[in-house]
C-alpha cells in the first residue's frame, strides 16, 4: 500500500499550522508595544460614566432613608 498521499497531507498540514503559529506570534509582538490612545468619543464616554457614578452616589446619600437598629423601646415622652 502506498501511504505517500497521507504523509504528504500530514506534512502540509503541519507546515500550515507552523506558519499560523508564527503569524500569531508576530501579531502578539506587534500589538504588545502599541500604546492605547483613546480618542475624543472614548474620553467623553469615560468622563460621562464617571459623572453618572458620582451623581448616583450623591443622590443615594441624599435620598436614602437611614435605617436605625434600635434595641430600646420608644419612650412615650416627646421631651428630649
Amino acid at each position: 500500500m502506498n501511504n505517500w498521499h497521507t504523509e504528504f497531507m500530514a506534512e502540509y498540514n503541519r507546515q500550515h499550522i507552523l506558519e499560523e503559529a508564527e503569524e500569531i506570534r508576530l501579531e502578539n509582538v506587534a500589538t504588545r508595544h502599541r500604546v492605547y490612545r483613546p480618542r475624543l468619543f472614548e474620553r467623553t464616554m469615560f468622563h460621562f460614566a464617571n459623572w453618572m457614578v458620582s451623581t448616583g452616589s450623591q443622590l443615594r446619600k441624599r435620598y436614602e432613608v437611614p435605617t436605625v437598629h434600635c434595641t430600646n423601646p420608644p419612650s412615650r415622652s416627646y421631651v428630649p
